[in-house]
């Protein structure tokens, strides 16, 4: 092998990149686990117990804890690099927001918006967005002129505070305006969520805006207050402007504060973090919770006076603790070191609900002006070892309110200066603004005005003179993405249209535990399996595959970390699957090996040949089955992508671990002892010479696969398709007895609570057993089109009271639909509006056309033979087509789900992927036949292409089979459709290669010849 010193070279720096990747992940685990040490030892007590555990986290979030000589990393920075685990693994809260861009176009239009051609426009433009249409300001346009006769667009939107719009201006360039300000506001919408989900305590959440649409999808792993975060999520944006104190004016006061704790002693005695609502604001209610929750930040300078070690000594740190705070109760906490301008201090996120339960005291606020607001600022300052500035705001009108508020705003963006980097951000507001803000500047000339969205400060500039104009520019030493933030929280203050969800899924930990234990011990029982079935059967060689694929499996989890992938349930079906998968090239390899020795060749030059020859099929197979995954991940979401993205990477793996890793051990072998061995006694001549006429048999194979596309076009009609709740809008639950129950009791209590609702008197509904006999699957589509947390709570109540007895012991509705318990009641709560179900609908029709199309034109390409595109395409079409009307007529029927959702879609385009693998493989041999043996009979060449390849055929299908069975069997009941349909797919895909495709291509290319 020519480069073999080349390929050994980025082997080694692929493990020490894989090894460097993966180490954080274990070195978490060790921090974490001697903070949980470090908190045994301190106390007995769970409440406690847990507090030092979170309070030893947070002093190392900003400390080294990781030295790799040459670099190192904090806790905070090595908990980012770890292997991230998604909801279903870790449970965990999935939201998809949308953006209602009627609201913006309302909101635009102001009086105009009351305009019978506006209001038809809308609701056409609604209704073509409901049907899948991408496109709503095109749609609202076109429908405007239609109805208005040609009236220009600019007259709906002209005003006063706009001067973009003019009665001149086009119609397209109104359609321009409009889409600039819908993703703005979209944009605006974005950054308002991603601060709030920033403080709201969530280790690695994932936010991001999904392309070519309104919607924001979020993923918050461990989150235990699902209708807070609905709540939160949903808020308006309160952006405002207030006046503020000077640190200096409250020096005096603070000290005065400082001494009235230590004269009280209060922290002589353990404290609880209040949660109530405070008199002056709602916000400082989400400050404590928060503070309580999040592990960001660092502790004071109390930790720089516990010795340097990673463990810290419970009694030392504690001693350390207790005297100083018990001189300086709040400037142990609130470090006056940090103060100047706004700011009175600094404090870590784990003091700061202490801090503000101190000073809303009332005794403490005896002390302090009555006109004192607190406010945090929105992210730990790195130059303040990530410590959260506190701000004094000052209240200056009557009502307490913020003397301006965010609507003024008109625009806002960043800007650079004209030298150097620096950032800088300019704001223009409308004429009550210009007004207001005069005012306002003129009265506070060398204090800061601080700008603060929802409850949180962003930035308190300093006024420098009075501003009139209305036009202003911020600057503060800013980088070109913080100078970003700041114009989108300015322009959040003009948003028109909250994020709306239209869809949540709620995952309860103890069922993501289990899925962790499932999934794990099925990818171990396949492992075993597929390394047994090579060894035994390639012998030797089967071995050196099974290094190469030990090997690739830590390449492909190496390769996962260093892109940041989240590691789900159907991901770790994937790794299974591409384990059974990446056998395949092995085969192919060992198969053309075995070929050219029982052709009389040496060793060395067959294994030469074996590989030269099988890469072709081995390149194209793989190809046909990357188009799916891309496919997958364009189309898909969520666990689908997560699925596409380790079938991608694991292809990728496979194909480096299969053709080098591979060959560089067997090489090495053959120069050290002179010898290997390719195949058992049994297995050295299994399949060698079959002579299977299977082109007489296709009339028969034709027969057959009219029958069974016949039979699930009739099951289509008459029992049609258990479709999920994702296609159709509803609710989906699965809820956990503490005792066996049966699904027909289950459906008799739920049949006589619905039937208590005037409008679920035709709602269908679902149920289930669901794993265990203790655990059912409930779909509703009762209020599936309403998904505000009113109907949500609606239907768990209704729930709770059908099923309340048939617990053994008296459940509360409160523990019933808590899914972070880890005992009975909502384990998983699944809503999906009937937007998202509509657009889910479309984008599985349209992935299953897009990967039909593109693999047939690539075989088109490839092998320059149309016969051979559309043979593949209609054995395709074939295998999608009879799993799905297998899905049609056995749904109910056997004991597990056989839903129609998107994993199962999923499932389809893999099959698809899969079966064109096998099927390219055939067609690679036929191309090679014809050119060796151009004056054989068609034939002939077919059928020995199809009897050469045979082995090949069962042995990689039998690989993935084993794989697909112990994941089915041992994976859990929450993919075990989805396998199902991936197990039935290799089987179907496997056959149609040999009596549909094959037989198909031969026909085409025969009458074509005749012709």
């Amino acid at each position: 092998m020519q480069g073999k010193g080349f390929i050994k070279l980025i082997a080694i720096l692929l493990v020490i990149a894989c090894v460097y990747q993966l180490s954080f992940s274990w070195k978490t685990r060790r921090v974490e686990k001697k903070a949980a040490e470090y908190a045994a030892a301190v106390s007995d007590v769970d409440s406690i117990r847990d507090e030092a555990e979170r309070f030893y986290l947070d002093s190392v979030q900003n400390k080294p804890v990781y030295n790799l000589g040459f670099i190192s990393f904090t806790y905070k920075e090595i908990k980012e690099k770890e292997i991230n685990l998604g909801l279903d693994l870790k449970g965990g809260m999935n939201v998809m927001l949308e953006v209602q861009v009627e609201d913006v176009l309302k909101a635009l239009a102001g009086e105009s918006a009351s305009d019978p051609a506006f209001v038809e426009a809308i609701a056409r433009a609604n209704q073509a967005m409901r049907e899948g249409s991408g496109n709503y300001i095109g749609d609202f346009a076109r429908t405007y002129r239609e109805i208005s006769g040609g009236t220009p667009l600019a007259a709906l939107f002209i005003s006063p505070d706009r001067k973009d719009i003019t009665p001149n201006s086009t119609d397209s360039e109104v359609e321009k305006i409009l889409q600039e300000e819908t993703d703005a506001a979209i944009d605006a919408s974005f950054n308002i969520l991603r601060s709030r989900i920033d403080h709201f305590g969530v280790t690695q959440p994932n936010i991001q805006r999904l392309p070519n649409s309104h919607r924001i999808l979020v993923e918050l792993p461990g989150v235990k207050e699902p209708e807070r975060v609905r709540k939160l999520l949903q808020g308006t944006a309160s952006l405002e402007f207030w006046t503020t104190y000077n640190a200096s004016e409250l020096a005096s006061a603070l000290n005065r504060v400082d001494d009235l704790l230590r004269t009280m002693g209060v922290e002589e005695v353990s404290e609880t973090v209040e949660t109530g609502v405070p008199a002056e604001s709602e916000a400082v209610v989400e400050e404590a919770v928060i503070a309580e929750e999040t592990t960001e930040g660092t502790t004071t300078d109390l930790i720089a006076e516990v010795q340097e070690s990673e463990v810290p000594d419970s009694t030392q740190m504690d001693e350390a603790l207790i005297s100083s705070r018990k001189d300086h109760p709040l400037f142990s906490r609130l470090n006056p070191m940090y103060a100047g301008g706004a700011v009175i201090g600094a404090a870590s996120a784990a003091d700061t609900a202490t801090v503000m339960k101190y000073l809303r005291m009332d005794a403490v606020r005896e002390l302090l002006p009555s006109d004192l607001l607190l406010k945090w600022d929105i992210k730990g300052d790195p130059k303040a070892n990530g410590m959260f500035y506190l701000y004094a705001l000052k209240v200056s009108t009557p009502d307490g309110k913020a003397p301006m508020d965010g609507g003024v705003v008109v625009d806002a963006r960043e800007t650079y200066a004209e030298r150097g980097a620096e950032a800088k951000v300019s704001m223009s507001m409308n004429a009550e603004g210009i007004q207001n803000w005069a005012r306002l500047t003129g009265e506070n000339v060398g204090r800061a005005i601080a700008i603060v969205l929802d409850g949180y400060v962003y930035s308190a500039p300093v006024v420098r003179q009075k501003i009139e104009g209305g036009s202003s520019e911020i600057s503060g030493n800013f980088t070109i993405q913080e100078a970003k933030d700041l114009a989108n929280v300015l322009k959040s203050g003009k948003v028109p249209a909250p994020a709306r969800i239209i869809q949540d899924t709620v995952v309860g930990p103890s069922l993501g535990q289990e899925s962790i234990n499932a999934g794990m011990f099925s990818f171990l029982i396949a492992f075993i399996l597929v390394l047994l079935y090579m060894g035994l059967y390639y012998k030797t060689a089967g071995w050196m595959a099974d290094l190469a694929l030990l090997f690739n499996v830590f390449l492909l989890f190496g390769v996962l970390v260093s892109f940041g992938a989240v590691l789900t349930l159907p991901g770790i079906a994937g790794i299974v699957l591409t384990m059974g998968m990446a056998v395949d090239a092995n085969v192919i390899i060992y198969e053309r090996i075995k070929e050219e020795l029982r052709g009389g060749k040496g060793l060395s030059l067959a294994i030469k040949e074996g590989f030269s020859k099988a890469y072709s099929a081995i390149i194209d197979g793989n190809l046909t089955t990357i188009i799916t995954g891309i496919i997958l991940f364009v189309f898909g979401n969520g666990p689908v992508q997560g699925f596409a993205t380790t079938l991608i990477i694991g292809i990728l793996t496979s194909l480096f671990s299969s053709i080098f890793i591979t060959r560089l051990l067997i090489e090495a072998i053959v120069n050290k002892w002179g010898k290997m061995s390719f195949s058992c006694k049994w297995s050295q001549n299994l399949l060698a010479h079959p002579n299977i006429d299977f082109l007489g048999k296709r009339k028969i194979s034709y027969i057959v696969t009219l029958a069974l596309v016949v039979l699930s076009c009739i099951s289509f009609a008459v029992r049609g398709l258990n479709m999920g709740a994702e296609f159709t809008g509803g609710r989906a639950y699965v809820v956990r007895f503490d005792q066996p129950v049966q699904a027909e009791d289950v459906r008799a209590k739920l049949e006589t609570a619905f039937s208590g609702y005037e409008d679920a008197a035709n709602v269908s509904f679902e149920v289930k057993q669901y794993g265990n006999e203790n655990q059912m699957r409930i779909v509703t589509q009762y209020k599936y089109d309403d998904t505000s947390d009113g109907a949500t709570a609606e239907v768990d109540r209704i729930l709770y009271d059908a099923l309340k007895p048939l617990y053994s012991y008296d459940i509360t509705f409160d523990n019933f639909r808590n899914t972070q318990n880890d005992v009975n009641g909502i384990l998983t709560a699944d809503m999906i509006g009937p937007s998202i179900a509509n657009d889910m609908t479309w984008g599985a029709i349209w992935s299953v056309l897009f990967s039909l199309i593109a693999i047939g034109l690539y075989i088109a390409l490839r092998f320059k033979k149309w016969q051979m595109a559309t043979s593949a395409t209609v054995s395709l079409a074939f295998n999608a087509l009879l799993v799905i009307g297998i899905f049609s007529m056995f749904y109910g029927l056997l004991p597990f789900n056989l839903e129609i959702n998107q994993a199962f879609i999923a499932a389809i385009l893999t099959i698809i992927g899969y079966s064109i693998n096998d099927t390219v493989v055939v067609f690679d041999r036929i191309r090679e036949y014809m050119h060796l043996y151009p004056k054989r009979n068609l034939r002939e060449t077919v059928d020995g292409a199809l009897n050469s390849t045979l082995s090949r055929t069962l042995n990689t299908s039998g690989t993935t089979l084993v794989t697909l069975l112990a994941i089915f069997f041992f994976g859990g009941e929450t993919i075990r459709g989805f396998i199902f349909a991936l197990a039935l797919g290799v089987i179907i895909g496997t056959l149609s290669t040999l009596f549909i495709a094959t037989p198909v291509a031969y026909s085409l290319m025969k009458r074509k010849k005749s012709e």
